[in-house]
């Protein structure tokens, strides 16, 4: 990998350089492998394309779409969520706001807005939307398009206990430092794949949330 971008110490990654970059490599162009099972997200790890495949034979592609909300402090952070633990779908586990793409929704940016309202209450008036990042398959068939989003500090959340158990804040340097990019592998069908955590405190971040932080680091930090 290329040395980070945004200066040499991650503690120091800049507001406005960041979202400046974000803003020149992202755009609202939605990739047809949101909804084509016949085009696999790429993820870079053998055996997690190879799952992806398997995934797209077999079970119907669910477009979704996230919010990756970037707060606009000194030293930005970015809004996280921890999913109630009652619920039948990664329950407890840390996430972006977002779900699944509803037919009356107008884009997966607005689905996106819409989510992020219902499960924090998220107001739209605190958020500027940058553009989309890179398609994200996961192994339950879901097509994750996230949008990374400036959010103006001031907000108010409104926590729907029915979905999101707690939402935080993570420092944005911490997130993009590569050094805290955990690498483990599990097994799929006897083949190994791949997937990233970021422990923080005591927040265990992985998985997906994980996997979609570090195409950001790739997608915005790196040369």
């Amino acid at each position: 990998m290329n040395e980070p971008m945004l200066k040499t110490d991650p503690a120091a990654i800049n507001s406005a350089e960041f979202f400046e970059r974000s803003r020149a490599r992202l755009d609202f162009e939605v990739p047809p492998g949101l909804v084509d099972p016949n085009i696999i997200p790429k993820s870079g790890d053998q055996g997690t394309d190879r799952m992806l495949e398997i995934i797209a034979r077999e079970q119907p592609v669910r477009p979704a779409a996230v919010l990756i909300p970037v707060v606009d402090h000194p030293q930005p952070t970015v809004l996280l969520t921890q999913r109630a633990a009652h619920l039948n779908d990664h329950a407890g586990q840390i996430s972006f706001p977002g779900g699944k793409i509803d037919a009356t929704d107008a884009s997966p940016l607005d689905a996106a807005l819409r989510e992020a309202e219902e499960e924090i209450g998220l107001s739209r008036e605190f958020v500027d939307p940058i553009g989309y990042l890179d398609l994200y398959g996961t192994g339950f068939g879901f097509r994750i398009l996230p949008t990374v989003a400036l959010v103006r500090p001031g907000f108010q959340l409104h926590i729907n206990k029915s979905e999101v158990e707690d939402a935080f804040e993570v420092p944005l340097a911490f997130l993009m430092d590569p050094a805290n990019h955990q690498v483990h592998s599990k097994e799929f069908r006897g083949m190994e794949r791949s997937y990233y955590a970021m422990p923080f405190a005591e927040r265990y971040i992985w998985g997906a949330t994980a996997g979609i932080l570090r195409v950001l680091y790739e997608r915005i930090c790196l040369t």
